[in-house]
């Protein structure tokens, strides 16, 4: 009768359901840090895809001899704009040469018009040059702007972390959602198989494979996922055994449900904490490795923007702090960020809602 009343008050005063999804937005949208440090990885990873048009030594539009040219999406040779050069234009020398003109001919470069992989050599100075008015953050060993290759390798970065996150988490749930369902020998003989599979030494493999093939994003991908997969089997597994046991999952095999359905539909939409609540935390691994793997030369090859090879050339060039300071700062305040929005998805997927560190 009390538990009739109840619901019926709920009811007469607009009482909503809410939906276990929104809680867990709601916990955390509290978490401000994590919240905010979300928004900002997401605003700076898309304005990365855009980099091409923001930071760039080719033009985004030149306007000449009443014709528009888009130098950024197609190459044009300097002897299109009258310019005695070989190969393609020089576009800040070209807007130079139309401001002084006067023609009616003009050039709209990026706000920041330097490009990753161009060499900015200063005939007064040997590269590494420091932070300046034109360079903000100083250039490299070869005179490429720390900047520029900063930024495009902030997207490199996070592309390799989501993509290996996605393989990796892919193939470790199908298999860890495998052994859990089936267990038995099947259980007994996959672990003693991750096992042995684990046991192999990472590091030696990638060098030998780095010294027969060239690495690329992609190699390293599979190289990566080679071994990365094992840990979210472990999770997987156990959180299978566990559901597996509930009445929910008894009553979908009794009502004839395949298993595939009963694993995929029924259990793992149920088991999903760990593969959420590790994911960032994960993603900061892999950012990690690829770095490492950068700076001890068996990454991305050259002159691929890379924050591992300018933290190796940081280490080369120790007196010329920029090149320390600022790699080293970028990846620390990513990786801060990403911890930041770990601990929010943490403490988001927690039900124990007064045991967390406040």
């Amino acid at each position: 009768m009390d538990t009739q009343n109840t619901t019926n008050s709920k009811q007469n005063s607009g009482y909503k359901s809410e939906s276990l999804f929104r809680k867990r937005i709601r916990r955390f949208k509290k978490f401000k840090r994590g919240y905010y440090s979300f928004w900002l990885i997401v605003i700076m990873y898309i304005l990365s895809f855009m980099a091409p048009l923001l930071m760039n030594y080719k033009a985004l539009v030149v306007k000449y001899d009443g014709k528009y040219y888009f130098p950024v999406f197609k190459y044009y040779q300097g002897k299109v704009f009258n310019q005695d050069v070989y190969g393609e234009g020089d576009f800040r020398e070209l807007q130079k040469r139309f401001k002084e003109e006067r023609g009616g001919n003009w050039v709209l470069m990026p706000p920041y018009p330097f490009g990753p992989y161009e060499s900015l050599t200063d005939p007064t100075k040997e590269p590494p040059n420091p932070p300046s008015k034109g360079h903000w953050f100083g250039t490299d060993d070869r005179g490429r702007d720390v900047f520029v290759r900063l930024a495009y390798g902030f997207n490199i970065s996070i592309s390799f972390a989501l993509v290996l996150l996605i393989v990796c988490y892919s193939i470790g749930i199908m298999i860890g959602a495998t052994l859990g369902y089936y267990g038995g020998w099947w259980d007994i003989l996959g672990q003693r198989v991750i096992e042995i599979w684990t046991s192999m030494p990472f590091l030696f493999i990638v060098i030998i494979i780095s010294s027969i093939l060239q690495p690329n994003f992609m190699l390293l991908v599979f190289i990566m996922a080679f071994f990365g997969w094992t840990p979210m089997t472990y999770y997987l597994r156990s959180e299978t055994y566990r559901e597996k046991a509930k009445e929910y999952v008894q009553a979908a095999i009794a009502m004839g449900a395949s298993d595939r359905t009963v694993m995929f539909k029924h259990i793992l939409p149920n088991a999903l904490t760990p593969v959420i609540s590790f994911a960032p935390f994960t993603i900061i691994a892999y950012i990690g490795s690829l770095v490492s793997l950068d700076y001890l030369g068996f990454g991305l090859p050259p002159p691929t923007p890379s924050w591992g090879e300018l933290v190796s050339q940081g280490m080369g060039n120790i007196f010329s702090w920029w090149l320390v300071l600022y790699p080293l700062g970028a990846l620390f305040f990513t990786l801060l960020m990403v911890v930041f929005i770990g601990e929010a998805v943490r403490n988001a997927f927690d039900p124990r809602e007064y045991s967390r560190l406040r």
